[in-house]
């Protein structure tokens, strides 16, 4: 029993024990000490004095409302629009996107000031009902590769590297429910240092096909790509891809097989660059890889590298059990490579202008509509029946057998044991009305050679 459920106990009994006589007393008495567990003396002592008076309250502390409702507005748009990143990377971009934020919401001055002063974990508790809005799955269709594993050594510690151009790459597919056929992928490739990404998409995984979208991508990275690591998939262990790098002195390498941790970087890319834009549903032609691509490689590209923030990991540590770790202040791709140094100066000078004329308000709007196109390209196989439909048609069968009615054939078939077999060899209701009736033995039941059956 617990010290306040003792207390209430002694309140609840204190009054009866005041007017009772010697024998009720000792039975209230004893009844006290079996259930608080006092000793007797203690007991007594309680209940002859003065009742204990319960410790007052604190009054509650009512906080006012620091946020006003046009903040939190302000705050979700923003969220909505730069693709509902993580509180403290949307509390680094806000200061970096307030000049479009001022012509697009002519904020007041009180209004701006709260949305500069907001800390990350007030955003978290603000915003905590709309993100659960925008959860989703992740899953993908690639397979081991087999060939030049001996050749293509295996890359074990962690990325330390303090320069631009060593990069992960990795397939993401776009087939949908089913893997049958050709479809599109998305190959990804994100620098190690910098955070810098860029997507292509392919249409199936050929190896020449994967090796001339990585060609294509280094052509439009702003720096050298000096070195790529992969899964052990059959796309990039291969022959092509291997005779590329050593042609271009590009360092190769990969990571351990089932052990995604190794590309940890370039996984955490494919949900927040591919997967949570394109989706989960089926692409599998021309017109849809060349829309894909022109989101890749226009809008996405830029809206991604120029304006949304991401955080390096700068330390970890083992404290018993526990594993601490603290994150680098966060920053956009761009501001990481100009800090490097080690950027191609005239593409460097680009992308600055770019990121001083374009308004990530229209870029995100433009990506939003582009979406909507590529969608409408994609091909999925009807949905299956959902439980409720299927519970509602086991009723209404269960309720006609019990008003006396007739069931259909097929229900029939399905409830005997002929008809289990029918279900499970797929074998026509007209067919086995004949196997029944003696007219022809063979005709379509499962065991027929002739009806090419399962023999």
């Amino acid at each position: 029993m617990s010290r306040r459920s003792r207390r209430d106990y002694l309140q609840s009994i204190y009054a009866r024990y005041q007017k009772a006589r010697r024998g009720e007393k000792q039975v209230i008495l004893d009844e006290f000490c079996a259930n608080c567990r006092y000793h007797r003396k203690h007991a007594i002592r309680l209940l002859n004095h003065a009742l204990p008076s319960r410790p007052a309250k604190p009054p509650r502390r009512v906080r006012g409302q620091t946020y006003g409702a046009k903040t939190m507005s302000v705050l979700k748009a923003v969220w909505e629009a730069a693709d509902y990143p993580w509180s403290v990377r949307l509390k680094a971009l806000l200061p970096e996107w307030m000049p479009w934020i001022r012509q697009r919401f002519r904020l007041k001055a009180e209004t701006e000031q709260q949305l500069l002063g907001i800390s990350a974990r007030s955003i978290d508790y603000r915003l905590r009902g709309e993100k659960r809005k925008v959860r989703r799955r992740l899953y993908g269709r690639t397979k081991p590769g087999t060939l030049l594993k001996h050749q293509i050594p295996l890359k074990t510690d962690h990325w330390d590297v303090q320069e631009p151009g060593f990069t992960e790459i990795d397939l993401v597919s776009h087939s949908g429910n089913s893997a049958a056929g050709d479809f599109c992928y998305s190959l990804n490739l994100t620098d190690i240092h910098t955070g810098w990404t860029e997507t292509q998409a392919v249409l199936g995984k050929g190896q020449e096909a994967v090796r001339a979208a990585l060609a294509s991508i280094r052509q439009a990275l702003p720096f050298a790509l000096r070195g790529i690591d992969s899964d052990n998939g059959s796309e990039f262990i291969n022959d092509h891809l291997y005779r590329y790098c050593q042609a271009e002195g590009i360092q190769f390498t990969r990571g351990r097989p089932y052990k995604k941790d190794d590309n940890a970087h370039i996984e955490q890319k494919n949900w927040t660059h591919v997967r949570r834009l394109v989706g989960y549903v089926r692409y599998d032609s021309v017109e849809a890889r060349e829309a894909i691509n022109d989101l890749y490689r226009q809008e996405l590209r830029r809206f991604q590298n120029l304006f949304l923030p991401s955080v390096k990991l700068a330390s970890k540590k083992r404290i018993g059990s526990k594993l601490r770790r603290r994150y680098e202040a966060p920053q956009t791709p761009l501001q990481r490579l100009e800090a490097s140094g080690k950027g191609d100066p005239e593409r460097l000078a680009e992308l600055q202008r770019q990121r001083t004329q374009l308004d990530p308000f229209e870029l995100s709007a433009t990506i939003e509509g582009k979406l909507k196109r590529i969608y409408a390209l994609s091909r999925e196989a009807p949905a299956p029946a959902s439980p409720a439909k299927e519970r509602s048609v086991g009723a209404e069968s269960s309720s006609a057998s019990r008003k006396g009615e007739s069931p259909s054939a097929v229900e029939m078939t399905r409830r005997g044991k002929r008809g289990k077999l029918q279900k499970q060899r797929r074998v026509s209701p007209a067919s086995l009305r004949a196997w029944k009736s003696g007219k022809n033995k063979n005709a379509g039941f499962p065991h027929s050679h002739r009806a090419g059956g399962y023999g």
